[in-house]
């Protein structure tokens, strides 16, 4: 059992307020958002005077979908059901006269109003429209309290249409009220990211170019696009998931020191890192990215073969990239992130390779067992930290291997990979943006990624294919050489 000495816990529980889900209905809500939700609520983070409004286009009252979200407990008192079609003004209506009545019943203290709107990115600037034209999204002064509104990725399509859909938000919405949720950043070791480099003197020395080789980012799906077929086709994973989840993830490994640990600190970190990103040569792009999708294998359908798929496709299922930052700190480090469906394993990690030693002392030792040390932080299948390192094994010969120092989540009694909407919500809910994601990363990360979209478009770059059920497209390979891209299923 690992033992875990807890210094100091900040968990604060919010203040009332009123949560309003869009799509309540919806696959995301009911496997995620209401869990969440009763979870924060079991653990005493929900206020109890808080209301939650399910917007839906279904035909339930209170009772009937409170018996769709299931379980027991006071949880479900909380839940009133508020039917209507997203386009009606009807629903609005309805809607502001329950915020207005749960509001003043609300005693001395303001109530907080939190939009979640868990829909298709298409219909999310219309919803705010609605909103704000019945003065649902004003914040007239503090004895109402704040109005956020919590979007889901995708964030635009690129550069042009996220500054565009950033600037129809801004006439409706200050910065200030606009959360855009990657769930990623509510996992326990993304989080631990920045303790572990920032809460222990130990690594930070040895965080730059003098000792590290090099560093692997993956994100890799054993699963194909299932039944979003229709949407993926359109996306592709370098929007799906480049975008938002690995470049946040490259940032956490690689930002400076923030001044404090508060929101616009730990942000403005980030998107300094996106500037210091080297612009892929567009002359050369084949050596820094791999774009792939995969075919039939081991008893496996192709891409084409899914669901609303094209037959024709020629959707990216699969993106390596070969990163270069241009700062002191990284000076020639190349940063290699893969992310794809249908590989050998679900896996996501972040690995930090770190130099080989200049000279070895101990005789007659092969060059290929001088490895060099390593620091995985996983993110899945398990949540743990990982450090490789060589030592001698017991007994009279002098025989080295490697070991791992290993701390796991599992050891403190609790897996945490079904927690990131809980911790996300909370902070929502607590009006702290810090894990949430502010328009110029927006626009500095699609700023990054629209000329590789577009010389994409040009075939710039050959699709290549890999069957399903394996590491990835050989050519993935070159990116990394002369090193190897660590195996999934390590």
């Amino acid at each position: 059992m690992m033992n875990f000495e807890e210094l100091f816990c900040v968990e604060v529980a919010p203040m009332p307020a009123i949560i309003v889900i869009f799509g309540a209905t919806g696959d995301l809500a009911q496997r995620k958002l209401f869990p969440a939700l009763r979870s924060l609520h079991d653990r005493g983070l929900f206020n109890e005077s808080s209301l939650i409004v399910a917007c839906g286009r279904r035909a339930y009252d209170d009772d009937s979908f409170r018996e769709l979200i299931g379980g027991e407990g006071d949880f479900l008192q909380h839940i009133t059901y508020c039917r209507g079609d997203n386009d009606s003004d009807e629903l609005y209506c309805k809607l502001g006269q329950i915020i207005h009545r749960a509001a003043a019943g609300g005693g001395d203290y303001p109530y907080n109003v939190l939009f979640y709107l868990a829909l298709a990115s298409d219909d999310m600037l219309n919803v705010c429209g609605k909103l704000s034209r019945h003065g649902l999204l004003l914040e007239t002064s503090s004895d109402n309290g704040w109005r956020h509104v919590v979007f889901e990725k995708p964030f635009g399509y690129d550069l042009q249409s996220a500054r565009v859909l950033n600037g129809e938000l801004h006439k409706l919405l200050d910065e200030h009220q606009i959360y855009r949720i990657d769930h990623y950043l509510g996992k326990e070791t993304v989080q631990n990211i920045l303790m572990l480099r920032f809460a222990n003197l130990i690594f930070e020395p040895l965080w730059r170019a003098e000792y590290i080789d090099h560093v692997e980012i993956t994100a890799a799906e054993a699963l194909g696009v299932e039944r979003r077929g229709k949407y993926y086709d359109r996306s592709g994973a370098l929007r799906d998931m480049f975008q938002n989840h690995m470049l946040q993830l490259l940032c956490l490994t690689a930002m400076e020191v923030p001044g404090n640990f508060e929101a616009d600190a730990v942000r403005d970190e980030k998107v300094k890192l996106l500037r210091a990103i080297r612009p892929f040569d567009l002359n050369d792009l084949e050596s820094q990215v791999v774009r792939g999708q995969y075919i039939e294998g081991k008893a496996l359908p192709g891409y084409r073969q899914e669901a609303d798929v094209n037959k024709e496709s020629m959707t990216e299922s699969y993106v390596a990239a070969k990163i270069m930052i241009d700062n002191w700190r990284w000076r020639d480090v190349p940063f290699y992130l893969r992310s794809g469906k249908r590989l050998a394993k679900k896996k996501s990690e972040i690995a930090i390779t770190f130099k080989n030693i200049p000279h070895s002392i101990f005789p007659n030792m092969p060059p290929d067992t001088l490895k060099a040390n390593t620091l995985v932080m996983s993110i899945y299948p398990t949540e743990n930290v990982t450090l490789s390192l060589q030592a001698k094994k017991p007994g009279p010969k002098l025989c080295i291997g490697t070991m791992q120092l290993d701390f796991s989540y599992n050891s403190l009694g609790k897996t945490a990979d079904d927690d990131a909407y809980e911790r996300l919500l909370l902070d929502a809910l607590l009006g702290d943006p810090t894990l949430f994601i502010r328009s110029d990363f927006i626009d500095e990360a699609w700023a990054l990624l629209t000329p590789v979209l577009d010389a994409w478009q040009k075939s710039a770059v050959p699709l290549e294919f890999y069957p399903a059920g394996s590491e990835g497209p050989e050519m993935a390979k070159k990116l990394t050489a002369p090193a190897n891209w660590r195996p999934l299923e390590l």
